[in-house]
This record gives structure tokens, C-alpha cells and sequence, in this order.
């Protein structure tokens, strides 16, 4: 396979990835691609990148659209709290466990934080400069669902964007498992007047941003509704393939002959290797694909990328979580009669 032919493929994720082909494949003329799934492949492994209202919780938000697809499992990545709207990927059917590679993943949010008195430029940009970036100790707030444990979060970067009296609007790039609330607390703790915070939005959550796919769940509703009518062309637009969840994990693309002993629980073997995005260490968590684009398993490198392409046979990879179905690739260890 060409490059340009197997970057053509990814195109549709809205990654920048650049593929390096190492070797020579086969086409068993087996796949396919993630947008040409048939309707109902094509939500039980689909994810909604969910614009979640205030009020409800996360998983509240969770069953209506199972409820609403009328599907046996849902699940979301990352939990947000009654009072905060925004990004909420909901994972359909075969796609949830997918879900737990975005709970860990960076977060961005907007947000007021109100101060509960004058404060000074000065005092307030001084205290400001403590929180631009860098890693800060926070204990989760009594509300927290998780023990109240002193622990490190990083700050990725931290902006005020505009000041209207007491009030801040600001936006936030954090880690998984910040606490805003407590950011807010502890500024107004340190400026001497209190501060709590008033208004928050997550406006990204790993590769899900709030100006790409966004959905609300009447976008959702109206979807399924013209499904029910033969129409289908509007859950296409509201459901997204589980691949979206991977674009900018490093990959591993597979060759047609080696897909059916990795479904079946084998592990990654240098021959079976056509091509590869990007390099990765000993340890990386790497997203392994057919040329097709289609997500095939998720796996732990056992070498770095130098010393893989070195090797001629052995296990290169282990297997930590495998998504495709079995048999959709012929399994090419049976011997034809």
C-alpha cells in the first residue's frame, strides 16, 4: 500500500499523522472502512461527542442516550458535575471501554471565578502568575466523589481572559482530575478576600473539542427519530466511529493477514507490522489499525520504535485491549482442505 493512499484512509479523524510504510502487504479484500459501517455496526461502535446541559449528573446524561438510541450499554469519559455543561463523550455498545483512554486524557475548560472583594491589579496579577502553569498540590473538595488525599495536578496553562469588577472569566488547560472549584478557593484564599466559582464549561476533553461534532441530546433524539423512518444520514452526523477516541494516540497499522489473531487474543508481532505513525518508547500505550482505518486493539509496546524495526520476528507488543469483532478478517493460521 502506498502512503498517500493509507493517509487518504485516516483522513476522516482530523489527525496530522504521517505514515512511515515498512513493509509489503496482501489485500484479502476484508474490512471496512469506519464511515461505510453498516447503521447498526455502526452505532454499537460509536461514540457522542455530547454537549451536556446543566443540572443533570454524568451518568444521568449517560442513560437518556441510551435510553434515546434504545442500545444496551453507555458509558461517559469523565465525569462532569451537575452544575457544569460542556464536552461529554458518550461511548455506545463496544465502544464504552474505549472510554477510559479519555478519562485520563488533558481537559480544557472556561469559566468566572468571583471574587468576594476589591482586590488591586497588581495583587491580583502577582497571584494570577502562581497558577499560569506547573504542577500544584490540591486536596478534592468535601463534595468530591474521590478521598481527600493531598496530591499533584498539572496546570497546562491558565488564562484570564477578561476582568469585569470581581469577576474573572478565564480558561483553563489542566490535567485529569483537577478540581477548578478549588483553584477558585484557593486564589481567593491567597488574595486575603475569598473567591468561589461561579461558572464553568469544558470546552475539551482529549481529542474531543466543543467546535467539532459537538451534539446536544435533541440533536441526538431527532436522530433516531428519522432512523425509526429509514433515514440514517443524521445519526452519521451525531456518531462518531470509537477511532475518533485514538487520532492522536501514536499507531501501529497492521497488515490484513495479522487482524484475526490479534481480534482473537494473539499479541502484536514485528511481521505483522506495514506501517507506523509516529515513533513511540518501551512502555507507550499505541493504537493498533487496519490500512482501513479501523481500530483493531489497543496495546503496550515492549520496545521502543529503533529497536522494533531492527527485529525480523518476536512479540513486540502486548495486548491490552481488543476491540474488533472476531472474523471480520479471515484467520489466516486455518489451514484450506
Amino acid at each position: 500500500m502506498h502512503k498517500k493512499e493509507l493517509e487518504k484512509n485516516f483522513e476522516w479523524m482530523d489527525s496530522e499523522d504521517i505514515f512511515e510504510v515498512i513493509d509489503e502487504d496482501l489485500d484479502l479484500d476484508a474490512g471496512v472502512h469506519p464511515l461505510e459501517r453498516d447503521i447498526e455496526y455502526y452505532i454499537r461502535y460509536g461514540v457522542v461527542n455530547l454537549d451536556k446541559p446543566r443540572g443533570p449528573t454524568s451518568h444521568q446524561v449517560a442513560t437518556w442516550v441510551k435510553r434515546i438510541l434504545d442500545v444496551g450499554k453507555a458509558g461517559h469519559g469523565g465525569t462532569l458535575d451537575p452544575g457544569v455543561s460542556g464536552v461529554l463523550p458518550i461511548g455506545v455498545e463496544r465502544a464504552t471501554p474505549a472510554m477510559r483512554y479519555i478519562v485520563g486524557s488533558a481537559k480544557e475548560y472556561v469559566g468566572i471565578i468571583r471574587l468576594h472583594g476589591d482586590v488591586p491589579v497588581e495583587d491580583l496579577e502577582k497571584v494570577l502568575k502562581l497558577f499560569r502553569r506547573g504542577r500544584i498540590y490540591q486536596k478534592p473538595p468535601f463534595r468530591s466523589s474521590v478521598r481527600r488525599k493531598l496530591r499533584t495536578r498539572e496546570i497546562y496553562s491558565f488564562t484570564v481572559i477578561e476582568r469585569d469588577g470581581r469577576d474573572l472569566l478565564f480558561r483553563i488547560r489542566c490535567e485529569s482530575g483537577f478540581y477548578v472549584r478549588k483553584l477558585a478557593h484557593d486564589i481567593g484564599l491567597l488574595l486575603g478576600v475569598g473567591a468561589h466559582l461561579d461558572e464553568l464549561r469544558r470546552v475539551a476533553a482529549g481529542p474531543f473539542h466543543e467546535d467539532k461534532h459537538l451534539v446536544s441530546l435533541y440533536d441526538l433524539y431527532a436522530a433516531k427519530y428519522y432512523l425509526d423512518r429509514g433515514d440514517e444520514s443524521l445519526v452519521r452526523d451525531v456518531i462518531l466511529p470509537v477511532e475518533y477516541v485514538f487520532k492522536d494516540f501514536p499507531k501501529i497499522i497492521v497488515k490484513d493477514s495479522a487482524v484475526a489473531s490479534i481480534a482473537y487474543g494473539a499479541q502484536l508481532k514485528r511481521p505483522g507490522i506495514l506501517a507506523y505513525s509516529r515513533s513511540f518508547r518501551e512502555g507507550d500505550i499505541v493504537a493498533v489499525f487496519t490500512k482501513k482505518s479501523e481500530l483493531v486493539a489497543v496495546v503496550k509496546t515492549l520496545y521502543s520504535l529503533d529497536e522494533m524495526l531492527k527485529m525480523e520476528k518476536g512479540v513486540v507488543a502486548e495486548t491490552l485491549r481488543v476491540f474488533m469483532e472476531r472474523d471480520l478478517y479471515p484467520r489466516m493460521w486455518i489451514k484450506k482442505s
